[in-house]
C-alpha cells in the first residue's frame, strides 16, 4: 500500500511495503518542493503501490539531523530493501534515481 506521510523519527514502521524511502527536506524551499513532487511522480509511475515515502523536514525535526549523516539536502534514502542507498538533489532525473538507489529499471 502506498503511503506518504510526515515522519516522526520515533515512529519507525518499516517492513510493511516492498520499498521504504525517507526524503529529508528543508521546509518549503523551492528545491524541497521540487524533490517532493518529482519523487512522488517517480514512485507512483515505477513502483506503483509498493512503497512507503516518509518526508522529514529537518527544520521541524532538527534532532534528526544529528542522528542521520546528512551532508546536503534534499536527501533521499532507500531504507528497505537493503542495501541502504542515498541520493542528493531535486529528484528530477529518473535514470539517476534508478542508478543511485539501485532499483531495477
Amino acid at each position: 500500500m502506498k503511503k506518504v506521510r510526515e515522519f516522526e523519527f520515533e515512529q519507525e514502521d518499516e517492513g510493511k511495503d516492498a520499498y521504504v524511502f525517507r526524503l529529508y527536506i528543508t521546509g518549503a524551499s523551492p528545491n524541497s518542493s521540487r524533490a517532493i513532487s518529482n519523487i512522488k511522480t517517480f514512485l507512483d509511475k515505477y513502483l506503483k503501490s509498493q512503497y512507503e515515502l516518509q518526508i522529514i523536514d529537518v527544520y521541524q525535526q532538527p534532532q534528526i539531523a544529528k542522528t542521520v549523516d546528512i551532508i546536503a539536502l534534499p536527501l533521499l534514502i532507500k531504507k528497505s530493501p537493503l542495501p541502504e542507498r542515498r541520493m542528493i538533489g531535486d529528484m528530477s532525473n529518473s535514470e539517476r534515481i534508478f542508478k543511485s538507489l539501485n532499483l531495477a529499471s
